[in-house]
């Protein structure tokens, strides 16, 4: 793809022989794929959701937990047709839907296989795990293919997106991706513990962002009621390259539980909190090309 522009940077890179500001060139590079047991209830169930973890990322938080993957562009090469194969993989071990995790920046070159896998009978959702920083012509492509929404809200602040992600432009282009994710997904639909398809948004809260946070989860009741799940994620884990003093520290538990009380007196029934456990690097998968390479 020559000058490139799918996503919000547009960079304009010429992907046939050079990498665009996500990393990526042409070829689908991914880092893991496997049954992952840490998401939300209905996105894992018993079985696990089948995450496949791609390389790169168009937005490059400086928080991000993945950032061997976002930052670095740690994994394996793969074709279309062994993405194909993978998902049809996960689904033979269990898994309750396929999760696309930091997706956005492939979509054109991972599309035909989706909608091959759907076709030959796949027969659990599709799953993007966007950080929502998204055109709408790429979420346009995914309309009818993708079942599920595991979406980012991670600033209201346009000062706080530029401080972190350099992106000042985010609040406003995740929440018409959002919209448009919504409109595309439909009301949540949960069956027997497993959801189906609909939206949820997460919103990280980051240690001295606390307001930004509470904006946000705002916003998203007040625009979406129960037509949405919203996530309010207390996982937040200092990376070594943080370079802002108050995200060199872990989230207090006082600080997580302010946000959640908050919510609460919003009214929102359709959410989900996490144990503040899980803000551990134990928890952060382990990227070794897992499920990557065909077995023979």
């Amino acid at each position: 793809m020559s000058k490139c522009t799918i996503c919000p940077r547009q960079c304009g890179a010429d992907r046939e022989t050079e990498r665009g500001f996500c990393g990526a060139d042409n070829r689908i590079r991914i880092a893991r794929a496997a049954l992952h047991m840490w998401e939300e209830p209905p996105i894992c169930g018993t079985g696990g959701s089948g995450t496949i973890f791609f390389s790169g990322c168009s937005l490059g938080c400086e928080f991000c937990q993945n950032a061997l993957l976002s930052q670095q562009n740690y994994g394996t090469v793969i074709t279309a047709a062994r993405l194909y194969e993978i998902m049809f993989e996960l689904e033979s071990q269990g898994a309750v839907n396929i999760n696309l995790v930091t997706a956005d920046h492939y979509i054109p070159y991972i599309l035909p296989a989706l909608r091959s896998a759907k076709s030959d009978g796949l027969k659990i959702p599709i799953l993007l795990n966007t950080s929502s920083y998204l055109k709408l012509s790429a979420l346009e492509m995914l309309d009818g293919t993708v079942d599920i929404y595991l979406a980012d809200l991670k600033f209201t602040s346009r000062d706080a997106a530029m401080k972190y992600c350099s992106a000042p432009d985010y609040p406003e282009i995740a929440r018409r991706a959002i919209a448009h994710m919504t409109k595309a997904a439909g009301k949540p639909v949960i069956e027997n513990g497993i959801m189906k398809k609909g939206v949820i948004v997460r919103v990280l809260v980051l240690p001295g962002n606390i307001i930004d946070a509470k904006a946000s989860i705002r916003y998203l009741y007040e625009t979406y009621g129960d037509d949405i799940y919203i996530s309010i994620m207390g996982q937040y884990v200092p990376m070594p390259d943080c370079r802002h003093h108050e995200l060199q520290h872990k989230l207090s538990s006082k600080m997580y539980r302010s946000v959640i009380k908050y919510a609460c007196a919003l009214g929102i029934k359709n959410g989900f909190i996490q144990d503040q456990e899980s803000a551990d690097r134990a928890y952060i998968p382990q990227f070794d090309c897992q499920g990557v390479i065909k077995q023979c």
